[in-house]
């Protein structure tokens, strides 16, 4: 299928929004976590957000004047390291009072997955081999966050449903 370069550039707009509705997420969430490692976790989030909407609005930019992405500018390659936590182990002393968190947790889950849906959708729509490639290291880019609220989220859920109560969970 022959995808336009107006379609490409809504496309883009689209991914702006939800780089923006992330970034204006993360730093709600180190707002209001009490955790000062998460705090500083979710802003790095934050920034990353900010940052990738950025490349976005570039990419947007070139796209609307010549047609094409640039090559002039590159993805910011993340900070984070997988295998890190997000929350500090003190965490786990208040554990059955830390909804917020589990629901940031779960919240920036959803919002990094779609991301990588989406961009993984844009690609397949394309069959110009740059663009295709661009949008699967977008897909890549977000899925690093995925990975990481999805580890620390993994590594909270049962100690927090045990202490919480959840029960049936």
């Amino acid at each position: 299928m022959m995808i336009s370069s107006q379609e490409i550039a809504k496309g883009l707009l689209e991914a702006m929004k939800s780089e923006v509705d992330g970034y204006n997420f993360y730093m709600m969430a180190s707002k209001s976590t009490q955790d000062p490692q998460g705090k500083s976790v979710f802003e790095r989030l934050a920034q990353e957000e900010k940052e990738h909407a950025q490349f976005l609005k570039a990419q947007y930019q070139s796209i609307i004047e010549t047609g094409e992405i640039t090559s002039s500018i590159q993805l910011t390659k993340t900070s984070f390291n997988t295998t890190s936590p997000i929350f500090s182990d003190e965490i786990k002393s208040r554990i059955k009072d830390i909804h917020y968190e589990m629901t940031a947790l779960s919240v920036g889950i959803q919002l990094e997955y779609s991301a990588v849906q989406f961009y993984k959708s844009q690609a397949d729509k394309i069959e110009d081999t740059k663009i295709k490639a661009f949008y699967k290291e977008l897909a890549d880019w977000e899925a690093t966050h995925y990975q990481i609220l999805l580890k620390q989220q993994e590594s909270l859920k049962e100690e927090y449903w045990n202490q919480g109560d959840f029960s049936p969970f």
